[in-house]
């Protein structure tokens, strides 16, 4: 009776150990199916160089040179800017310091490199980059290249103007003093205390001139220095610039005359560029001989107004016209030296024009003169609208007109005539 019931429960036991035998086996079969689709999707992965999604996109977007770089070198895509630096898709990194950098970020992170580089694959024109090199992927690294030229150029340019504007205030600072112990020293000459005063006079009104150029400069290179431009008459700018500097040039034995267009208006604020033809005007007159002239001429045509300031003096050479509008530079030391010149006037010329949309052009031949030129964008009268039709002006102002009586009258009593136009085509004086 036993056996007849044992014999269907060993088969039950058999079937079901052989049933979870088989679930264990498949149970393993498929576990090491899987771990070998994921090793391979793993090696896969490892051995693409498929751009991350939206990659692209992100490049395009970029003003900075930047590009997607395999272990290889091989550039994968790059931003529309990186061909400034001969980047493209397909090509190989040349630069060794580059891939290099790319090299260093392989096991990850990120590095950031400073270096010179030559721009279209040129060795001239050499630029300062900030590179920074991240892994974006098992086999990609981003590289962002980024131009500081400018920013170097701009820094050094401070450092300069400190360090001269330093050494340019040292020489009227250090004159007072030395004079103010010379005065003490001679307290019982009155005569070498009047001679020892009118020194520092003339050292404290060069110390004014100074300080009040290197204001100037200051605020047209400031984003926010100048205030709102109007309508200004060019008329007004040449007759003040003149009316200023005819006592220098009665000093100096130069004639000073004006000629050209009559008329002419531009945008802009007056006082900043009765400064500028001001400063044309004192430098030619001091770097003209006794008995020659200076003319200021306007030129109108073609929508641009151009205020040329020509003379008959010494000239520049060639090596310095490069230079000739930096800060501080002059052409002539020695001469700037005795004359009291700041080195800053042509420089506030150059960005006074900048600012008001133009440029400074210079002829010049040494021995035969030179002659400015300030191309500044024309507008229409202000007292005239589009079609042509005037505008109903203003009741007059009678304390404005004795002005500019008493204006006109100082201008007939000056040693500056009015001539007809004084400039030629090649920047002669004529």
């Amino acid at each position: 009776m036993n056996d007849l019931y044992a014999g269907p429960m060993d088969s039950t036991l058999l079937a079901l150990l052989a049933l979870g035998l088989g679930v264990a086996i498949g149970a393993g079969i498929a576990a090491m199916i899987v771990a070998a689709m994921r090793a391979r999707t793993a090696a896969e992965q490892q051995a693409s160089s498929e751009l991350p999604d939206g990659l692209t996109d992100v490049l395009a977007a970029m003003d900075d040179a930047a590009c997607a770089v395999d272990p290889s070198g091989l550039v994968t895509a790059a931003s529309t800017a990186a061909a400034r630096f001969g980047i493209g898709v397909g090509a190989t990194l040349e630069n060794p310091e580059l891939r290099q950098l790319v090299r260093s970020v392989r096991e990850g992170g990120s590095q950031t490199s400073t270096l010179r580089l030559t721009r279209g694959g040129r060795n001239l024109d050499p630029r300062l980059v900030a590179a920074r090199a991240s892994r974006i992927g098992p086999r990609l690294s981003l590289l962002i290249i980024r131009d500081v030229t400018e920013q170097e150029r701009l820094e050094q340019m401070r450092t300069d103007f400190v360090a001269n504007t330093s050494h340019e205030l040292k020489t009227p600072v250090g004159a007072v003093s030395l004079l103010a112990e010379a005065i003490e020293s001679a307290a019982e000459d009155p005569a070498q205390v009047r001679a020892f005063a009118t020194r520092i006079q003339a050292e404290a009104g060069r110390l004014g001139q100074l300080t009040g150029r290197i204001m100037s400069l200051s605020r047209l290179q400031s984003s926010d220095g100048l205030g709102a431009f109007g309508p200004v008459a060019i008329d007004e700018v040449i007759a003040t610039s003149v009316e200023g500097h005819a006592v220098q040039a009665a000093s100096a034995g130069v004639e000073l005359t004006r000629g050209g267009d009559r008329g002419a208006w531009v945008q802009g604020d007056v006082q900043i560029l009765i400064e500028a033809v001001g400063n044309l005007i004192a430098n030619a007159i001091v770097y003209s001989p006794r008995g020659s002239r200076v003319g200021v001429g306007v030129r109108v045509g073609d929508g641009v107004v151009e205020i040329s300031v020509s003379d008959q003096g010494i000239g520049i050479d060639e090596a310095d016209r490069d230079r000739i509008f930096e800060r501080f530079y002059r052409a002539d030391e020695a001469r700037s030296r005795r004359t009291g010149g700041t080195g800053l006037g042509l420089s506030i010329v150059k960005h006074a024009t900048q600012r008001h949309g133009g440029e400074v052009r210079l002829w010049s031949r040494p021995g035969r003169g030179s002659t400015f030129t300030m191309r500044l964008p024309q507008i229409a009268a202000p007292d005239v609208d589009d079609d042509g039709v005037k505008r109903k002006k203003p009741p007059k102002d009678k304390s404005k007109k004795k002005r500019q009586a008493r204006k006109a009258a100082r201008l007939a009593a000056s040693p500056a005539t009015t001539t007809d136009p004084i400039r030629t085509d090649t920047g002669e004086l004529v």
